[in-house]
């Protein structure tokens, strides 16, 4: 069964920063695309950045210039760095991974916080 583990969500101040890692479990073979989302209290589930497995990245209005995707494919890992965070920011963030037969996994999500 496919995992996908979170981590470096927070607590953070306007202004600050903070990185989130989602790492996927071996069972997992290939991954085609690697993603991050977000789901503010009372709003939908939305797409923050996306890279594929050619490196290709995907970027929300809302975070360009702020946030930046990568990935480390012999650690089936993805990274979220973010910086200069704004209130706005605050959600639970969620990984997704999609294999290379089009199935989907997701990450149980870890909070952002920021403070004003």
């Amino acid at each position: 069964q496919v995992q996908l583990v979170e981590s470096g969500g927070g607590l953070v101040q306007a202004g600050g920063s903070l990185r989130l890692s989602c790492a996927a479990s071996r069972t997992i073979f290939v991954i085609r695309t690697m993603g991050w989302y977000r789901q503010a209290p009372g709003s939908q589930r939305e797409s923050v950045a996306t890279i594929t497995s050619g490196g290709r990245t995907n970027y929300a209005d809302s975070v360009k210039g702020r946030f930046t995707i990568s990935r480390d494919n012999a650690k089936k890992t993805v990274y979220l760095q973010m910086n200069d965070l704004e209130p706005e920011d605050t959600a639970v963030y969620y990984c997704k991974l999609t294999n290379i037969d089009g199935m989907d996994y997701w990450g149980k999500g870890t909070l952002v916080t920021v403070s004003a």
